[in-house]
């Protein structure tokens, strides 16, 4: 949750870049396969294996979070999180971030020190031996965090999401639902109009705290990755705008449908199914293979009239997209 600042605790406009980017780098740690880390133009990371997956993500005040709900600490461990998920769902295995920030003049020193803090720790629950290993720092009215994250696939041929086979049974890693439900509660409890207010943790029941957690501090099984690509999978890919959205991205790709047990998919399979920011992994394996961390929850059918079925019918359900979504989520 948000904290308040200290007495001590300066504005980023009144420091200089180096003392901002010193107070940053003393909070991150060094990865395993860093050669040269930050400090110079670039950094230099190992590949062991000869291939590099790489991806980006940009989180944006307004649309993507909240500074009445986010912590600095939150925001960090987020922002670390939802990138290693989509190195993990290629099958490779998280190995450094960079990280770009554009940030307001008169944001506090504590808050980036904690937000370095979380990006540290997310890292190191996660996927031990990745770290921040370099970025870049500027000025913005918009709090803006912008991370690109590599990986190594250690041999391995990545996992896309147009590999999945008739026949192939349709699994999950990771929880669904719980990341909208903690939205939910933010926008149900705790604004003032269009306003977020700070969000009274006293006030929330434990189902509503572990709601707020998976949204705000998510805990990808980033691990299972590399592990699912080991084992079998024919398809994956990370669950970050909803089950039923990205299945169908999967489906379409793999020019085939797929066809979920309503039953499988919890206590609300609506949640389940529409509920984004999950950052499970989505993942089809060969009949017969499934390894341990992973669920069923449905089949690979041959491609019909719909990319996606649910207990045989249509899904009418649809996910999370920012350019459909954006305004009844800012503010």
């Amino acid at each position: 949750m948000p904290s308040r600042p200290r007495d001590d605790d300066p504005t980023l406009g009144e420091l200089s870049e180096g003392e901002i980017l010193r107070a940053i780098l003393a909070r991150t740690a060094q990865a395993t396969h860093t050669l040269i880390g930050p400090g110079d133009d670039a950094a230099v990371i190992a590949t062991p294996s000869g291939s590099v997956v790489a991806t980006t993500d940009t989180l944006v005040h307004g649309p993507d979070f909240r500074l009445a709900w986010s912590s600095g600490y939150d925001l960090g461990w987020k922002a670390a999180a939802v990138n290693l998920a989509d190195v993990a769902a290629m099958g490779a295995r998280p190995t450094a971030l960079l990280v770009a920030l554009a940030v307001p003049r008169d944001l506090r020193l504590s808050f980036v020190e904690r937000l370095a803090d979380g990006f540290r720790e997310a890292c190191a629950a996660l996927a031990p031996g990745c770290a921040v290993v370099g970025g870049d720092l500027t000025v913005s009215d918009v709090l803006t965090v912008a991370v690109t994250a590599l990986g190594d696939l250690e041999g391995r041929q990545p996992v896309t999401r147009s590999g999945a086979r008739i026949g192939d049974v349709v699994a999950v890693a990771g929880e669904l639902g719980h990341a909208a439900h903690g939205l939910s509660v933010l926008f149900g409890r705790f604004r003032d109009g269009d306003k977020p207010v700070t969000v009274d943790a006293d006030a929330l029941a434990p189902g509503e705290r572990a709601a707020l957690d998976a949204q705000l501090r998510p805990s990808p099984p980033i691990g299972l990755g590399p592990f699912a690509a080991t084992a079998g999978a024919t398809a994956m890919m990370d669950i970050s705008d909803g089950l039923a959205l990205d299945a169908r991205r999967m489906a379409a790709a793999s020019e085939v449908t797929i066809a979920l047990d309503g039953a499988s998919l919890g206590g609300d399979p609506l949640r389940a199914l529409a509920g984004g920011e999950d950052h499970a992994l989505l993942a089809t394996f060969p009949p017969g293979v499934l390894p341990p961390g992973f669920r069923i929850i449905g089949a690979v059918s041959p491609q019909g009239d719909h990319d996606l079925l649910v207990d045989g019918a249509p899904a009418d359900v649809s996910g999370w997209d920012p350019y459909r979504d954006w305004d009844s989520t800012s503010g």
